[in-house]
């Protein structure tokens, strides 16, 4: 809570996420491993000028395990420790959207089609208020929210830094619930960033039934609270393949680039990348972020891209595949079914 500095700081006490400390007790990294590779969640927590010193630490004690580390969705001090270094490769997975909440209220005065996804909540009976984390945890309409919300996802859940459920571990976490009436139609996790006065927004369940504008209403009332609180940063965090801060993985193999680009384009069914991103620029970003992975060696490879993949799946990212394409084959019968009923 004092040093933690990158978007995804808090993120390393999620379930399941392994801890490392460096010897000094000063610093700490949160991690998941697969295939004899730690997967470090955004960058060590640590004060800056420790910083490349505790990453090289790190590096040198999972190779003393047999193990090889892959900085995942380092910020810019992790990428800037790094730069000098002909060992490593720094290749841009994404952008990452930030405000000031101070603007805030500036940016939805002055873009009228951000104001038309509030006044459309706001108009089907929409309201925002926060709820402490204990409230949170108990309600059982929330754990329904996120099932549905779950439901609606090409993929099965996933782990690591997209850990659906955190009804459960709270902690220092705010909560934003969407009512309409005595409905929970919608709620918004947000997860401190201590070292930069910030929020990351986290996750942004819905109901399918929620009205058009319920998100934009969560995320705004979102905002004008940590205004309120003070806060100087907020972020919706990574966009993965997102080119809004630079092109994604430049300097690799153009097999890589173009497989890339191929699942960004056309692996909507699974994970909607190019959605995502749409969503988080509706809200008209400040500015966008580029971020990281940091990996050993000239080039990334097929064996640490499986690692990568492997932490989010929480086991044999190959499963993981079966498993989405059986249940994006299973949608597509559901909606046959259905248009062709008499």
């Amino acid at each position: 809570m004092r040093h933690g500095w990158n978007a995804v700081a808090y993120q390393i006490l999620n379930p399941g996420m392994r801890l490392w400390f460096s010897s000094a007790r000063d610093a700490v990294a949160g991690y998941a491993a697969f295939a004899r590779v730690w997967i470090i969640a955004g960058a060590p927590v640590c004060v800056p000028e420790r910083l490349a010193a505790v990453a090289r630490e790190l590096e040198d004690d999972a190779h003393a395990r047999g193990a090889r580390v892959v900085f995942f969705g380092a910020g810019s001090r992790l990428e800037q420790a790094y730069a000098g270094r002909s060992d490593h490769s720094l290749v841009r997975i994404g952008a990452q959207p930030s405000w000031e909440p101070s603007a805030w209220a500036e940016i939805v005065r002055h873009k009228s089609s951000l104001r038309a996804q509030l006044n459309r909540a706001r108009n089907k009976g929409v309201e925002v208020c926060e709820w402490s984390p204990e409230r949170a945890a108990r309600s059982e309409a929330l754990r329904s929210v996120l099932r549905e919300w779950l439901d609606t996802r090409g993929l099965p859940p996933l782990h690591f830094l997209v850990t659906p459920d955190l009804l459960d571990t709270l902690g220092d976490r705010r909560i934003f619930v969407a009512e309409r009436g005595d409905d929970v139609v919608g709620f918004l996790v947000a997860t401190a960033i201590p070292a930069r006065e910030g929020w990351l927004v986290e996750q942004w369940p819905r109901r399918r039934a929620a009205p058009n504008g319920t998100t934009h209403l969560l995320i705004d009332a979102a905002m004008r609270a940590f205004d309120d609180a003070g806060a100087r940063y907020a972020t919706l965090g990574l966009s993965p393949l997102s080119e809004q801060a630079g092109v994604i993985f430049d300097g690799q193999p153009a097999w890589l680039r173009l497989a890339l680009h191929w699942i960004r384009a056309h692996g909507r069914r699974f994970y909607n990348f190019r959605g995502l991103e749409a969503f988080k620029a509706s809200a008209q970003p400040m500015i966008w972020e580029p971020i990281f992975a940091i990996a050993p060696g000239h080039r990334l490879t097929p064996f640490t891209l499986r690692a990568i993949a492997g932490a989010f799946s929480d086991g044999s990212p190959e499963r993981l595949l079966f498993r989405a394409l059986v249940s994006g084959a299973a949608r597509e019968l559901a909606r046959l079914v259905v248009r062709h009923r008499p």
